[in-house]
C-alpha cells in the first residue's frame, strides 16, 4: 500500500513536469530591452545595491551610530566617524560617517542594516549589475552609495539610467 502511495505521487509530480515542457518558454528581455533597466523586471522588495540617502535639506542622513555594521550577520560594513563643524556641515547630526565602505564580496542582501538604521539613512536600491572580474571592486565606498538627490525628490529606491551615469563618474 505504502509502495502504490510512493509511486502515485512520483507520477504525480511527473506529470506536471511533463506538462510544463510542453509549454511555451517564457523569457525576459534584460540584457537588450529598452530603458534604463533593459526589461529587468524588480518586485517592490528587491533587495539591491545600497543606497545611503540624503535629508530633505540635502545633508546625509547618516549618524555614524554603528548600528548597521552591528546588526550585520556577514560584516561586511565598515564605517569610520568623525565630528561635525560649525563651517562644514556634513549631516544634521553631532557626528557623520566620513567612511563608509561595504564589502559586496562578503553582502548577502539580508536587509538588516536597513533594519537596524535609527535614521533610515540606509536602504536597498534597485541596483543588481555588480558582477565583476576584479574582487576589489566589490568594494563600495561612501561616493558611490551616496544617494544624488534628496529621498523627497525622487525615488532614489529605483536605480535609474540618469543616476547610474551620474555614479559611474563619481567611481572613476
Amino acid at each position: 500500500m505504502r509502495l502504490l502511495q510512493n509511486i502515485a505521487a512520483i507520477a504525480k509530480g511527473m506529470s506536471i513536469t511533463f506538462m510544463e515542457m510542453f509549454q511555451p518558454t517564457t523569457v525576459e528581455n534584460y540584457p537588450d530591452g529598452k530603458g534604463p533597466l533593459r526589461g529587468a523586471v524588480f518586485q517592490e522588495r528587491f533587495r539591491g545595491l545600497h543606497v545611503l540617502q540624503r535629508d530633505t535639506d540635502g545633508l546625509e542622513k547618516c549618524v555614524a551610530c554603528f548600528l548597521c555594521a552591528a546588526a550585520c550577520p556577514s560584516n561586511c560594513i565598515y564605517i569610520e566617524a568623525a565630528e561635525n563643524s560649525a563651517e562644514t556641515r556634513i549631516s544634521s547630526a553631532e557626528r557623520y560617517a566620513k567612511v563608509y565602505n561595504i564589502d559586496y564580496n562578503r553582502c548577502i542582501f539580508c536587509g538588516y542594516c536597513v533594519e537596524a538604521c535609527p535614521t533610515d539613512a540606509i536602504t536597498h536600491g534597485h541596483g543588481f549589475e555588480l558582477a565583476t572580474y576584479n574582487a576589489t571592486n566589490l568594494v563600495y565606498r561612501k561616493e558611490q552609495l551616496l544617494a544624488i538627490s534628496p529621498a523627497h525628490e525622487g525615488d532614489n529606491a529605483r536605480f535609474n539610467a540618469s543616476d547610474a551615469d551620474k555614479m559611474h563618474m563619481i567611481a572613476r
